[in-house]
């Protein structure tokens, strides 16, 4: 296995502006605080499950929706409240710089796990589309009551779905992004257990993997509320950092550069 690149997260749901002006979505303090609760079977992040939130449900709907308006789309990207933000007032505008002319389609919803991405990939956001490229990048919100293997284990199979569903479809797994003040942060350490499981999925001709997490740190592994103030969502520097990041990949595997 091998990575492409060594290591260089009007819609009736919860939202928050952070300090940068960045709209960060959540549903509810779940998508943002996870606490200690006690570890479960693994089953859980591989089993596709819908959530119960009737704002999940209108922004479920509504992804389905907006992807029966991009049947030309050629890229997707797939995750939970940090690819929502996306949609956010200062990430709008570097979106539109990087993807809108790719007919992008965010497939993110605030506070979701990997399990809940397994439901909706069943449940029409693949729906009459073909795109080239899908970029993933979930799982912290398992970091609390899940093990490195058991969160490796719902991105595998994610994995595994997109290169069922859609076959064509190369897909780009980004390393979970890091969280907390510094390396000693609980949740930063479950996250980067399971990225290193993580990257053994790439197999270099459909399944690619990169770590992207150094380009938001400082030296010393610090993050910096400069680019996620509340040290989990970027903020409009944060997603800059982010599509400056994996362009020359993204570009690569959609055949626009070699």
């Amino acid at each position: 296995m091998r990575s492409l690149s060594p290591r260089v997260v009007a819609i009736p749901l919860v939202s928050f502006v952070l300090a940068s002006g960045v709209t960060a979505f959540a549903a509810g303090p779940a998508a943002t605080l996870v606490k200690d609760v006690r570890r479960v079977h693994s089953d859980q992040t591989t089993t596709p499950v819908p959530r119960k939130d009737k704002w999940w449900s209108n922004r479920q709907e509504m992804i389905n929706a907006n992807v029966k308006k991009h049947s030309d789309t050629q890229l997707v990207l797939i995750g939970d409240s940090i690819t929502h933000g996306w949609e956010g007032k200062g990430a709008q505008e570097i979106w539109q710089k990087y993807y809108d002319k790719r007919q992008a389609v965010n497939l993110g919803i605030g506070g979701d796990q990997t399990q809940h991405v397994l439901w909706r990939l069943d449940h029409g956001n693949l729906d009459g589309i073909h795109p080239k490229l899908a970029v993933v990048m979930i799982g912290t919100n398992n970091s609390g009551s899940n093990t490195p293997e058991d969160i490796a284990a719902g991105v595998k199979a994610i994995v595994d779905k997109l290169r069922t569903k859609v076959p064509a479809c190369k897909v780009l797994v980004l390393a979970i992004f890091p969280r907390g003040a510094d390396a000693n942060d609980r949740l930063r350490k479950v996250n980067e257990a399971a990225n290193e499981r993580i990257a053994t999925f790439a197999d270099g001709q459909n399944v690619f993997y990169l770590d992207i997490g150094p380009k938001f740190l400082g030296p010393d592994g610090t993050l910096s509320r400069d680019i996620m103030p509340d040290l989990l969502h970027p903020n409009a520097k944060g997603y800059e950092i982010w599509a400056s990041s994996i362009e020359p990949t993204v570009a690569k595997l959609l055949g626009e550069s070699s």
